[in-house]
């Protein structure tokens, strides 16, 4: 096959789905206001039930629900028939996912799904199916056209079941007014989480190298070769003064200077950039890479307490 028909195949595909989700847009109505209120009101937590593909949607939405302030929990259709529907608690609200909403095991299981709750949602592609009719409240999907060539393969509709359980999860959120502080807290080990709660502090050198204003530079080179970090800070007491990199050594070197003669304070910088070591870690990457430079001098309460790297912060995926 040329690669021109791969590519139409796939623009194809893409646009049978597009024109399924507006379809889907234009159905969104009071229905999904009221399930949207159902999950928001529930005293215990959101079930949802799949078999199939719809199964493996079923397992995404909650992934997303649960990271987004709703707790969820998934439960096989095929399972809950067979001893797991004890998951399920009277304050509990169950949606259930399925397209046709009259397979086998959906059809033995919805009344169940209805006594055993507080209320049962029900998103299918048909309306007159049995998940519909036990259900409270129907959240349409049904799709006139699947993206596979056969017509018969899950794609359009599953599409569909995975945009409405975005569209549920996101007004959820803003109903419980979930930040991003509140995100990260469920994603502490990952980068987003990182990037939106860790401290200067959490990422701080183990080394502290500094020399006093008069030290000689032959002190000054000790200070900057022990500590891996191509800088000192000049300090007079825990007050910083200046700072010397190894560039500035360098330059020194180079104008031919008695390197005898020579102290701390004759070759450092004044100003360096600095900050506090509770501050957020973000923001010590946006001063490094706002000046072009490596290290930053953390300080408490403007007095020096060590170094943090640009390096470091990229190993840890500070961005």
């Amino acid at each position: 096959m040329e690669r021109a028909n791969i590519i139409s195949i796939a623009k194809s595909t893409l646009e049978i789905e597009i024109s399924e989700l507006e379809k889907l847009k234009n159905r969104i109505d009071e229905d999904f206001a009221k399930a949207v209120e159902i999950i928001h009101s529930a005293k215990g937590k959101l079930i949802i039930v799949g078999i199939g593909k719809s199964a493996h949607v079923g397992n995404k939405i909650v992934a997303t629900l649960n990271s987004t302030g709703t707790p969820s929990q998934f439960l096989h259709a095929s399972e809950a028939i067979h001893g797991d529907l004890g998951v399920i608690q009277k304050q509990d609200v169950v949606l259930c996912i399925s397209n046709s909403g009259n397979s086998p095991e959906i059809m033995n299981l919805v009344p169940y799904l209805k006594d055993y709750s507080s209320a049962l949602i029900g998103m299918t592609g048909n309306k007159k199916s049995k998940l519909a009719e036990f259900s409270e409240v129907i959240l349409d999907t049904h799709v006139d056209l699947e993206a596979c060539p056969i017509k018969l393969a899950p794609t359009s509709s599953t599409t569909l079941q995975m945009a409405l359980g975005d569209a549920l999860a996101v007004a959820l959120m803003e109903l419980n007014n979930f930040q991003a502080n509140d995100f990260a807290k469920f994603h502490p080990g990952g980068s987003l989480g990182k990037n939106l709660i860790s401290k200067v502090d959490d990422f701080l050198s183990s080394q502290k190298p500094q020399v006093a204003e008069d030290s000689p530079v032959r002190d000054v080179i000790i200070s900057i070769s022990a500590s891996r970090h191509g800088i000192t800070v000049v300090t007079n007491g825990d007050q910083i003064i200046g700072v010397i990199t190894d560039g500035d050594l360098r330059r020194m070197l180079m104008k031919g200077e008695d390197v005898s003669k020579v102290l701390a304070k004759d070759i450092m910088s004044l100003h360096p950039k600095t900050i506090e070591r509770n501050v957020l870690a973000k923001e010590a990457m946006k001063i490094l890479k706002e000046n072009n430079i490596g290290q930053l001098i953390v300080t408490e309460n403007g007095k020096y307490f060590g170094i943090i790297d640009l390096h470091k912060l990229l190993d840890e995926g500070i961005n």
